[in-house]
């Protein structure tokens, strides 16, 4: 399904001559090589979960190219990769905002009887299934560790 939606985006980015066409290049570049590498066991392509894994590791790169380059005072380039960020959040799920966060760990606290630091990867794994695409995981790590510690 997010396959297709950004098949048809690029369809009509063409069509319209978007400057996002690019980053939408980028994204179908990127999906073509995960399928190609899941190809021996995987002929279908690669799932939407791994769609939006994949993506969200195109955005922590992004970001960190734009440290460099505003470290190294190009902010034409760090302009450039805010502009494939900004088309490559269009197709991840809606972020949850810092009080969702921490309710959502409060409740897996809570639910999986978390007492101190040794279940950190308990409650990472059910925050992992659950909301997965919806939060950070290098951000909310130290969330956790503060909550069990």
């Amino acid at each position: 399904m997010l396959r297709q939606r950004i098949n048809d985006d690029v369809k009509t980015a063409m069509k319209a001559k978007d400057p996002a066409l690019s980053g939408l290049r980028l994204i179908q570049a990127a999906i073509k090589d995960k399928d190609i590498a899941a190809r021996p066991g995987n002929m279908n392509g690669i799932s939407d979960a791994e769609i939006i894994d994949m993506l969200q590791k195109m955005v922590r790169q992004r970001q960190e190219s734009i440290e460099m380059y505003q470290k190294g005072n190009r902010p034409e380039l760090a302009a450039k990769e805010q502009a494939e960020i900004d088309v490559i959040q269009n197709y991840l799920p809606k972020q949850l905002s810092e009080a969702e966060t921490a309710a959502a760990i409060a409740a897996v606290v809570a639910e999986t009887g978390a007492a101190s630091i040794k279940d950190m990867g308990k409650v990472m794994g059910v925050l992992k299934e659950r909301f997965a695409g919806q939060l950070d995981f290098a951000k909310i790590g130290p969330m956790v560790k503060a909550k069990l510690g």
